[in-house]
């Protein structure tokens, strides 16, 4: 899958809710995520998990903001 699929189907999930929501809403929750991400790797369990949550919660607020994270990363890294 690439970045760019995994942005449109986050956006087919939940964007309709995340909009409803607003982007500081949306950060506050990719923040909590993070911290369950940080957790995860402390206890040695559900690191899986964690990632992908932190992964779509990072996109949604992507998705809020207008930003074409596979672009952004191509731009950012120089990779083609």
């Amino acid at each position: 899958m690439e970045i760019s699929e995994a942005q449109r189907i986050i956006d087919n999930m939940f964007g309709e809710r995340d909009r409803k929501r607003g982007i500081y809403p949306n950060l506050v929750w990719l923040g909590e995520e993070v911290g369950e991400l940080y957790k995860a790797v402390r206890e040695n369990k559900g690191i899986e998990e964690e990632i992908a949550d932190v992964f779509a919660w990072l996109l949604s607020a992507a998705n809020l903001l207008g930003v074409d994270v596979e672009s952004a990363l191509r731009k950012k890294y120089g990779i083609r």
